[in-house]
């Protein structure tokens, strides 16, 4: 067999190892390209894991920080705990003395009946804290607030003759000389007073965390109805309990069935009923006609009658006396109207006063003149007349000084109003306006 020149054998060498390396090299070529695909891949995945490293990372710094806030929050509560702890719990107390009255005999022993009341309800609270297993931590604090009316008890107590104006003095300073914590407030004139002070009680001490317990003497009076609600809504009912001091429990509370503290012998079990008292009319007949008026002052041209209604209407305790439409008349009320048979009073004749609302009357009649002596007549009622006579403000009104005060001229001063004297003791005592004797006025 003849064999193929060497010439040709090289040039089929070269083919092969040319076509080995074009081989090579495309594969070469299409690996770096999968590799630089991959490679592309692998950085969007890098960039990806970086972004949930950073975001983890973030959520979890915001986490520590959080995590520290509660922390110190927590501290504080326990460090407000342990203030907590260290003070001293509130049972409290508040009564509306003008509904809760207490007991007779308590009162007619004076001095040491207020203190045996005091240690009767201190007592019974005890007791009951004791029964209902009240589970507190710390010590206690016993307060006892009494909101009262002054003055219209001592003029309803001592009209009924259940105990002397002393007796009720000395019975508050016992009471309230038992413990420093137990206080007799005098709201002064008006039902609004010790309701509206006894409400803001309510709605102030209840929130306190310290206050365990609010007893409530005021359970007769449906004033209360608006307070007791909102702290229904408030959810603050569970800390007060009803001080039973009245035979009749208004009917607000009754549906809201809340705890009752009875204490047999401290309060009345019926309230005396409030008696109204007006004086006699005075005769004025036979004066002279002639006689400045101003609306329902006293005129002596009229026979006076006075009359007390038998049935009327009630004032609004929330608005001033002056202010109903039409006010009271207090000639009606104080002494005797001349205009209310002929209907020609344009005041009303119809309310039923309460023996303080007749006070509060008298005091601002007082504040306005009486216009027989600002006719320089001789007023027939005297230290009776329910108007003013003089300046309640004296000879330091400051009205006076002004040339505007109501109470000017000689027929204000206390001599002139009372004795008869000549034109020049009336010129004179001019310059001294409502002034007494001590004033300087040489003819008087």
């Amino acid at each position: 067999m003849a064999t193929p020149p060497v010439g040709e054998a090289t040039q089929q060498l070269w083919d092969e190892t040319l076509s080995r390396l074009l081989n090579l090299s495309t594969a070469t070529v299409k690996r770096n390209a999968d590799l630089e695909t991959r490679l592309a891949d692998l950085e969007v995945e890098l960039a990806v894991w970086k972004q949930a490293h950073a975001t983890a990372l973030e959520a979890a710094e915001r986490e520590t920080k959080a995590l520290k806030g509660r922390l110190a929050s927590l501290n504080g509560q326990v460090a407000s705990m342990e203030t907590f702890m260290s003070q001293s719990l509130l049972i409290l107390c508040v009564i509306d003395g003008d509904g809760c009255i207490f007991n007779e005999s308590l009162l007619k022993q004076g001095h040491e009946g207020g203190r045996l009341a005091a240690q009767q309800l201190t007592k019974a609270v005890a007791e009951y804290l004791t029964n209902e297993d009240v589970h507190v931590l710390g010590r206690l604090s016993f307060w006892v607030t009494v909101y009262f009316n002054k003055a219209g008890l001592a003029n309803l107590l001592t009209r009924h003759n259940i105990c002397s104006l002393d007796q009720l003095e000395a019975f508050v300073a016992g009471f309230s000389q038992s413990s420093p914590r137990f206080l007799l407030v005098d709201v002064g004139h008006g039902k609004e007073g010790t309701c509206t002070k006894i409400t803001e009680y309510l709605q102030t001490y209840i929130r306190f965390p310290q206050t365990q317990r609010i007893f409530f003497g005021g359970g007769h009076d449906n004033g209360y109805a608006s307070t007791v609600a909102a702290l229904q809504t408030d959810g603050l009912l569970g800390k007060l309990a009803v001080l039973d001091g009245h035979p009749n429990t208004a009917s607000h509370l009754q549906k809201y069935r809340l705890p009752t503290l009875g204490v047999d012998g401290l309060f009345m079990s019926q309230k005396p009923t409030p008696i109204s008292k007006s004086p006699s009319p005075l005769n004025v007949a036979g004066l002279s006609p002639t006689l400045i008026t101003n609306g329902g002052l006293p005129t002596p041209h009229s026979p006076p009658n006075m009359r007390t209604p038998m049935a009327g209407k009630l004032v609004d305790p929330s608005v001033p006396l002056h202010k109903h439409s039409p006010p009271p008349c207090n000639e009606y009320y104080l002494m005797s109207c001349t205009k209310g048979v002929s209907g020609a009073c344009k005041y009303s004749h119809d309310y039923i006063l309460t023996p303080e609302q007749l006070a509060t009357l008298a005091a601002n009649a007082k504040k306005a003149p009486c216009n027989f002596l600002k006719n320089s007549l001789q007023c027939p009622y005297g230290e009776r007349c329910c108007w003013g006579h003089a300046c309640p403000n004296g000879p330091k009104c400051f009205h006076l000084s002004k040339g505007k005060c109501w109470f000017k001229g000689g027929a204000y001063c206390p001599i002139l109003s009372l004795y008869r004297v000549s034109d020049d003791c009336v010129d004179d005592c001019r310059k001294y306006a409502s002034c007494p004797v001590s004033l300087g006025c040489k003819n008087c």
